[in-house]
């Protein structure tokens, strides 16, 4: 019991943490352009994880493991928080994260193709249920009332997003889960970081308040510490849950963007959301009828043996 509640706490705190993470990214980009504002967070959480793995600095292997450190940087991280930010200037955050959170369903189906997982009637009911609802949810971008390219660059986020955890997967009996998020995302952010200091102003950024406050919470709470409770979950068996229960990320980000930012909610969002949340529902929880058990009681029934 201690150790469920224990999963509730971090469970919940992941999701409400990667939840206000989408509007509060929106708010700092008013101080900062896209890419320096995406480097800058992503190194200070990388640094910080650094500094947490280095008790098991034997196990990092930089010299070894470097190439697979630097794929997942790109995948993961430098094209995950790059186009994820630069999106974000186009459409409402709400909107922007229940489009990225199609994730796990593009995840299962490059798990089907790369990983050997299984694929069945369920999971292809799924699929086809997280494409509808991106579809309603995109609606806007057809008619010109929602920014297209905005649409096109939360799909590429959750491309980015399901591509690096395939990799991940690819390569998890190769490395330490620690320094593997450690080094993804320090090196991811140092590309981030280059990539803006070459197409953006330092000057630029506000450096008040709002954008310190906003970029400290998020290298702390969201990459840091998410990915570490995200990573302890999955090492514990709970990754399952993890999976399962990510959609309620968007309902907390389309929540919060309503409180903070003045968002509104329309019913092709609504439609959309409930389509993408039954989709990786039926991809991530397999539905199980005791089948056995069933005929055993019937058959129980059907031949009288009843003992009195």
């Amino acid at each position: 019991m201690p150790r469920q509640k224990s999963a509730v706490l971090l469970l919940t705190f992941l999701i409400l943490v990667w939840g206000i993470n989408w509007p509060l990214s929106k708010i700092a980009l008013n101080y900062a352009p896209p890419l320096l504002f995406s480097g800058i967070r992503t190194v200070i959480g990388g640094v910080l994880l650094i500094l947490i793995a280095l008790p098991k600095a034997r196990l990092l292997r930089f010299k070894t493991l470097w190439p697979v450190y630097l794929s997942s940087a790109l995948l993961s991280i430098a094209l995950y928080y790059g186009v994820q930010t630069i999106g974000l200037q186009y459409i409402p955050a709400g909107l922007f994260s229940a489009i990225v959170f199609l994730q796990p369903v593009l995840l299962g189906i490059f798990s089907w193709m790369w990983l050997g997982e299984e694929m069945h009637g369920q999971k292809i009911g799924g699929l086809v249920l997280g494409f509808l609802g991106v579809a309603c949810l995109s609606a806007g971008g057809l008619t010109g009332s929602i920014s297209l390219l905005g649409i096109l660059l939360a799909l590429a986020t959750a491309l980015c997003w399901a591509l690096g955890t395939v990799y991940m997967k690819r390569n998890a009996v190769r490395v330490d889960m620690l320094w593997m998020t450690a080094m993804q995302i320090t090196l991811g952010g140092l590309i981030l970081l280059a990539a803006g200091s070459a197409a953006e102003p330092w000057k630029a950024i506000r450096w008040n308040t709002a954008f310190v406050a906003n970029t400290l919470f998020i290298s702390i709470f969201v990459i840091a510490l998410g990915w570490l409770v995200y990573f302890k979950l999955i090492n514990e068996g709970e990754a399952g849950k993890v999976a399962s229960y990510t959609f309620l990320v968007p309902l907390v980000s389309i929540g919060a963007s309503v409180l903070f930012l003045n968002e509104q909610i329309t019913v092709n969002l609504v439609i959309g959301l409930v389509l993408v949340v039954i989709s990786i529902l039926l991809v991530n929880v397999r539905i199980r009828r005791r089948t056995a058990s069933v005929v055993a009681d019937m058959r129980v029934l059907e031949e009288g043996n009843y003992d009195f």
